[in-house]
C-alpha cells in the first residue's frame, strides 16, 4: 500500500467558474505508478467545492441556476456584515458543495461514468489561483 500526493493548480473566473479537471487527476493517477486505490480530490479554502457533473453546456447552467436558488447573491449575509468582503453567498456555497470527492481507479485509470467529470467549482466573488490537492491510495 503506497500514498502519494500531488496537486494541481489553475486560475478560476470566480462567480460559480466550473473548472473540469478530469484529465489532471486522471493524469495524476496514472503518473503515481498504482494500478488500483482511491484518488481523493480535495480543494484548500472555504469558497470552492469539487464534484462530478456532466460537463456540457446545459447541465453546468442548469447546476449554476440551482446554486443562485439555494444560495443567491442578493440576500443579507452575516459573513458580510463582519468582514466587508462580499463573498458571504460563496462560504455558503462551498460548505454546501464539499471540499472533497473520492474516486475509485483501477488499471491506472479513474472509474467514472460514461458522461461524469469531475470538476471543481469556484464560487468566490472574484478570480482566485486555487491549488486542488491530490492524495493516491492503492497498489
Amino acid at each position: 500500500m503506497a500514498v502519494i500526493t500531488k496537486s494541481i493548480r489553475l486560475r478560476t473566473k470566480g462567480e460559480t467558474d466550473l473548472v473540469d479537471i478530469t484529465a489532471e487527476v486522471g493524469e495524476g493517477v496514472r503518473e503515481s505508478g498504482l494500478s488500483s486505490g482511491i484518488v481523493t480530490v480535495f480543494i484548500p479554502g472555504s469558497t470552492a467545492g469539487v464534484t462530478t457533473i456532466e460537463y456540457e453546456g446545459g447541465a453546468i447552467q442548469d447546476f449554476r441556476d440551482a446554486i443562485d436558488r439555494i444560495a443567491p447573491r442578493n440576500i443579507r449575509y452575516h459573513h458580510d456584515a463582519r468582514w466587508g468582503d462580499g463573498n458571504g453567498y460563496s462560504h455558503v456555497r462551498a460548505a454546501l458543495l464539499g471540499a472533497s470527492l473520492t474516486v475509485p481507479f483501477s488499471s491506472s485509470e479513474l472509474i467514472l461514468g460514461t458522461w461524469q467529470q469531475i470538476i471543481v467549482v469556484d464560487f468566490d466573488n472574484r478570480p482566485r489561483s486555487r491549488e486542488i490537492i491530490l492524495q493516491i491510495i492503492g497498489e
